[in-house]
């Protein structure tokens, strides 16, 4: 995919907004730097700075892994130790996490306006369920897309083409947000407006403006007007 943005214009009648859940959606960090700090403290590992964490969670369990514990995934014993991060977060899964600001009231106008909206995500459902049961947010997903649902993960954009059949839309009918560079290239591929979400757990060294989005927002109550123009 090239860096520039896709000639997609923005939907004449939006149908969905679909979110990537971790750094788009919900703020899950707080929960994943005790865990990788945990972690460290399990192999006498001094605790390391918590942004470096938090940037790389958008990255899944084996990046965390792999950042926590300087450790290869070609390690012998690294599918014991992505195996013990989970079973770490799954003690703390949902207890701090929660919606970014202003993502409530933007799912309340969605809803108002007969707008219905999704979650593509690569976390795993085992995790992404009881999340979404914990924080209860209303109105409800009308769909909720996991690794376990299709063939390929994003970047490719399967996921999002169940989400619009999940939804009653077409790609050109619906948004897709996300703070990763995946998520933008899925949302291309899929033929859909894309937003990424600059707020979200980015590395240091990249830079969302060079993904190719159609449009960026800095902080997540800017939703609210990038998609509905209020």
């Amino acid at each position: 995919m090239t860096d520039s943005a896709p000639p997609i214009s923005f939907p004449q009648n939006l149908k969905a907004v679909i979110f990537d859940l971790d750094g788009t959606l919900i703020d899950t960090a707080d929960e994943f730097v005790p865990v990788v700090q945990a972690l460290r403290a399990e192999h006498n590992l001094e605790e390391m700075d918590p942004q470096r964490i938090r940037a790389s969670v958008s990255n899944g369990a084996r990046a965390l892994v792999s950042l926590g514990l300087a450790m290869r995934e070609d390690a012998l014993e690294f599918e014991s130790k992505r195996l013990r991060l989970l079973e770490l977060y799954s003690q703390v899964l949902g207890t701090i996490a929660r919606p970014y600001p202003g993502i409530e009231a933007l799912l309340g106008e969605l809803y108002k306006r007969g707008i219905t909206w999704g979650i593509s995500t690569n976390k795993p459902r085992a995790y992404t369920e009881p999340l979404l049961q914990r924080l209860n947010m209303r109105p409800q997903a009308g769909s909720v897309v996991c690794p376990d649902d299709v063939t390929e993960r994003k970047p490719h954009p399967e996921s999002l083409y169940l989400n619009c059949a999940e939804l009653n839309c077409s790609p050109r009918e619906a948004i897709y947000v996300g703070d990763h560079r995946r998520d933008i290239d899925a949302g291309r591929r899929a033929g859909m407006y894309t937003i990424a979400a600059t707020y979200g757990y980015i590395e240091p060294d990249d830079d969302p403006y060079h993904w190719g989005a159609n449009a960026h927002a800095g902080c997540s109550t800017e939703l609210l007007s990038l998609i509905l123009g209020e």
